[in-house]
């Protein structure tokens, strides 16, 4: 009962779209190369995913490997949507607010159910990817750069999580923690600053 009510509070605060953050470098090397770097290139992006496949990590192999293919499936699945329906995109709080949560979920170290874990990973990706693929549905090439973009989240997603999995020694479990509440440091920052710049 006690995760349910978690996982719809979660679930309540993501109903919004995150922020377009689509905008890519050109690297030279065409859209699918650049919708490589662009996890990379956007920390709004970047550290949900980095606090997500750290607190899968710590759950053990068998949710690694649910987040690894839930994450960059419903992250594609966003971008998709939003290339058919176009609805605003929600304030810039709401990524912020995400970002916290999946911190401070693997600060705690806690023994979360691989279904809440794999639910947070869905909503996750399909908040942001939606908020990235309206601008990339726009632009020449964004088939092929949302499909670099879910490629990068596979890849960031089964390194770090099939890592974080072997892990036995309590002192890098600690790491993986401190790691966690960093992220979640991170992301009040953001929110500080969005409502700072009014967004």
């Amino acid at each position: 009962m006690k995760h349910s009510v978690i996982l719809l509070s979660i679930g309540a605060l993501l109903l919004a779209a995150s922020p377009a953050q689509a905008h890519l470098m050109n690297s030279g090397f065409g859209p699918f190369y650049d919708g490589l770097a662009h996890p990379f290139l956007v920390p709004d992006d970047l550290l949900p995913v980095i606090a997500l496949t750290l607190l899968a990590g710590l759950r053990g192999a068998r949710c690694g490997r649910w987040v690894v293919f839930a994450l960059p499936s419903a992250w594609l699945a966003g971008m998709a949507a939003a290339a058919v329906i176009h609805l605003p995109s929600g304030p810039v709080w709401m990524t912020c607010a995400l970002t916290i949560v999946l911190g401070a979920l693997a600060a705690a170290d806690r023994p979360w159910p691989v279904a809440l874990v794999v639910g947070l990973a869905a909503v996750a990706g399909a908040t942001h990817g939606f908020g990235n693929g309206r601008e990339l549905a726009a632009i020449k090439g964004g088939g092929l750069a949302m499909a670099g973009i879910a490629s990068a989240l596979f890849v960031v997603s089964a390194l770090t999580a099939g890592q974080l999995a072997t892990l036995r020694a309590h002192w890098a479990r600690v790491a993986v923690r401190v790691a966690g509440s960093w992220i979640a440091a991170i992301g009040l920052l953001m929110l500080g600053w969005s409502m700072r710049t009014g967004q």
